[in-house]
This record gives structure tokens, sequence and C-alpha cells, in this order.
């Protein structure tokens, strides 16, 4: 098998994926408008990157409905509605809401002191203010609940929805981080109250009210597309 291309050691695929992150995040939180071009070249040389792998993560964010290729354009951002949002957020939500409701059954103690620790680490990382360390603990602190509900089909459909979250947006975003934290208090009494009821609103409402906060954004920026 011939061997996979690499750019300074880091695979083409590993590349595309932090390449397709990035434009995701940026349409997402607006910073990319429906309808404004995306330039191969321009991606390329803000990342250091050579076309290909940037040619693949418009790839990516084609099959995703995030980006569309038109005639003597090229590639343009999708459209984006409130409604989308709302769908997406929605999902979401509906999602690990049933992931967590899962652990709740039979969360052990130890499992539970696990994710009371990365929630301390994660409370930190807020209160100093540490984006980059706030968006990686978060996302660590979701996929050990998801792990722990051992439906792996259902944990893969929460990873692909969950692209659409605009990740760097939120963990700059100081009333979201103090959100986050008291949703996660609340979320680690249900759990220990092995209260599946209790939980799934718990944790719907951690997404419908990061779909709230974007949408506010968005309408402060006037992106709609529709």
């Amino acid at each position: 098998m011939a061997e996979r291309s690499k750019v300074h050691g880091v695979s083409h695929p590993q590349l595309s994926e932090t390449v397709a992150s990035l434009l995701r995040d940026r349409i997402m939180s607006g910073q990319l408008r429906p309808g404004e071009r995306v330039r191969l070249e321009e991606v390329a040389e803000e990342t250091g990157l050579s076309i290909t792998p940037v040619r693949e993560a418009l790839l990516m964010l084609r099959a995703e409905d995030m980006v569309e290729l038109q005639p003597r354009r090229g590639h343009v951002v999708a459209p984006l509605s409130r409604q989308d949002i709302m769908d997406v957020f929605g999902l979401q939500g509906d999602i690990a809401g049933e992931l967590a409701a899962r652990v709740a059954v039979d969360i052990t103690p130890a499992q539970l002191d696990d994710l009371r620790q990365q929630h301390e680490r994660l409370r930190r990382a807020a209160q100093a203010r540490q984006i980059s360390r706030v968006e990686q603990l978060e996302f660590e602190f979701h996929r050990s609940i998801n792990r722990l509900a051992d439906a792996r089909k259902l944990s893969w459909l929460l990873r692909t929805v969950t692209r659409y979250t605009p990740s760097r947006f939120y963990a700059a975003n100081a009333e979201w981080r103090e959100a986050m934290v008291a949703d996660h208090d609340a979320l680690l009494s249900a759990l220990e109250a092995h209260d599946p009821v209790t939980v799934r609103p718990v944790m719907a409402r951690h997404f419908t009210d990061g779909a709230e906060r974007l949408i506010k954004h968005l309408d402060g920026l006037g992106i709609w597309s529709g």
C-alpha cells in the first residue's frame, strides 16, 4: 500500500480535518457569511498548508452542506437560517440527553468521581479564561459521558451533528462559560441521584442555551439568508 502523503509529518486527512474544523467554526459563528467565497489559496496561505488538504477540507464541508460549489465562483458558504440552528442543536440535545439518561441508571461512584474531577478542571480553566483549555476540557467531559453510555452508534451520530457547534465561539464567551459550569453542576447532581428523567432536560437545556446564544449573536451580525 502506498504511503499516505504527509506535510511536516502529519497526514493529509489530519490536516484536512483541522482546516475543516477551522472553517466550520467560522461559518457557524458568522465570521464567514452565507454566500461568501472561500478561496483555496487564501486558506492555504493563512494556515501554511498546501492546496491539497484545503481542497479536501472543502470537499468534507460540501458533504455536510456547509459550503456549495458554484460555477465561476468556486466554493461559497451555504445558506443558513435560524431554524437550521434550532434543528441542529435540538437534535444534539435529544441524543446527548438519551446518552446521559442511560449513564444515570448504572453510573458507579468511581465513574462519577472521575466526571467531577474533570468538571473541576474545567471550572478552573473557565475561571482563568483559558479559552483553548475550556474548549478541550468541555469536549472531553461530554465524550466521557458518551463513552459510559456504551452506545457506539448513537455516540457516533452525536459526534457527527456536533460538528456544527462553534466550540471556539462558545469557549470565548464569558456568559456561556458561567452557564456551562452551572449546567454541569446540575447534570452531575442528576447523575449522582441516578435520575434519568431529570438528566434528559438538564442536558437538553445545555444545548438549547447554546442555540439561543448563537442565534442572538448571528442576529446582531445580520447574516441570515433565510
